[in-house]
């Protein structure tokens, strides 16, 4: 069934489904009370309503439902690809378009995201879910957990001096224990960073490449032999081909089109 829902066509009935419904939907199953669709961009209430149709895939700990940056929001993301991952969904989750809070991608994947859910069980909710306690739940746990970074150092390195002290050995392993998980730890932080720069360079390039076109076009235009020896086309090249980074080459370019003669001569009689 997943499958099936997974690779639904654009013409399908769910995304024929209105905002409306989408809000109401929301906000009567996670007891929210949510305006806008792009409100969700967050991606911790996709995270939620996953949770609520399966109980304990989701690792509500690691939702963040306070994010507001595209980093904090892309986390939240990755936790949701790790539980398609685990129930085999194949949908591919478009996270650069909804995290950017556009109305109408974040719609579609809400729509799909329904007819999901209404899929498993039948549409049934689970009357046993309370959404607002596996919200609090979750922050408690993610607050308890990063709070508890600095402690498991400050255990390790006393079971470490506890270690050196008596000279024993078998005190050891629990500190090199906590030692290899805040490492664990921070190689996955470290992992996930460089996935979100690489991502922003892959931005950055398609960006660059698209305003370069634009500048060759505007070469090309003036190359014809019917503008190339315009005073426009000469104040463009100009700039197009300066060299020096620190001065800027607009003030040359002025010069030449002011001193072309005819383009500025007194109307005045």
């Amino acid at each position: 069934m997943a499958a099936a829902v997974a690779s639904i066509g654009i013409m399908d009935g769910a995304y024929f489904v209105g905002r409306g419904e989408i809000l109401h939907w929301i906000n009567a199953t996670l007891q929210l009370s949510l305006a806008k669709v792009e409100e969700a961009a967050s991606g911790a209430v996709q995270c939620q309503l996953m949770d609520m149709v399966h109980p304990g895939v989701v690792p509500m700990h690691k939702v963040n439902f306070d994010a507001k940056t595209e980093y904090d929001m892309i986390q939240n993301y990755k936790v949701l690809q790790d539980v398609f991952n685990k129930l085999r969904i194949g949908k591919n989750i478009e996270v650069n378009k909804l995290v950017k809070g556009r109305p109408l991608d974040n719609l579609e994947f809400l729509q799909w995201l329904k007819r999901y859910c209404d899929s498993v069980n039948g549409g049934i909710m689970n009357e046993n879910y309370n959404p607002v306690e596996r919200r609090s739940k979750g922050c408690k746990e993610r607050g308890s957990k990063g709070s508890n970074k600095s402690s498991k150092s400050l255990q390790a390195n006393r079971l470490s001096g506890a270690d050196s002290a008596d000279g024993g050995t078998g005190v050891g392993k629990p500190c090199n224990t906590f030692a290899e998980e805040h490492y664990i730890e921070q190689i996955q932080q470290l992992s996930e960073k460089i996935a979100d720069l690489k991502v922003s360079v892959d931005n950055t390039e398609k960006e660059r490449d698209f305003y370069f076109s634009k500048l060759r076009d505007i070469e090309i235009l003036f190359q014809r032999p019917e503008l190339e020896h315009l005073p426009m086309a000469k104040a463009v090249r100009t700039i197009l081909y300066a060299t020096d980074a620190k001065d800027s080459p607009l003030p040359e370019a002025n010069d030449i089109i002011i001193k072309s003669p005819g383009l500025f001569s007194d109307e005045t009689e």
